[in-house]
């Protein structure tokens, strides 16, 4: 039991600190080009500095639609998983809404990943424009 408690820990903080780089990967973006450009030019840079960190990622990643048992190719994708754990969605908009957060949570739960990672770089301080949300595993939803 005290190693199973051990290994939750260790995945814990693994998680913590992927998302801890990158997040430092993306407000060293911010801090250098600051907002206001094209979703795509702070991918290329959040991309750039993820390999500098030594981490692991996929870039738009295919995520299918499971509905009745059939496996849908809707053309759903997935900005970045990094180290095959954490899906990070990038944006360049005026303003996360609520659908912004609950399409994170719909590829979290398809994924069956842990933990995705919301990020608006149209924002004065990047800080403004995290959102970070965890899935609860929950067997619901369209998938």
């Amino acid at each position: 039991m005290q190693n199973e408690v051990l290994a939750a820990d260790a995945v814990g903080v693994d998680l913590n600190g992927i998302t801890h780089g990158i997040i430092a990967a993306a407000i060293e973006v911010h801090r250098r080009l600051g907002p206001g450009l094209l979703e795509s030019a702070y991918q290329e840079c959040v991309c750039y500095e993820l390999s500098r960190m030594g981490l692991s990622f996929t870039r738009e990643v295919h995520l299918p639609l499971s509905y009745e048992g059939l496996q849908l190719d809707c053309c759903y994708r997935i900005d970045l998983v990094v180290e095959d754990k954490i899906l990070v969605e990038l944006k360049s908009i005026e303003q996360v809404l609520p659908i912004h957060s609950a399409q994170l949570l719909t590829y979290l739960r398809a994924s069956k990943k842990p933990i995705g990672l919301l990020i608006n770089f149209n924002v004065l301080v990047l800080k403004d424009g995290i959102k970070r949300i965890v899935n609860d595993f929950a067997e619901r939803g369209p998938c």
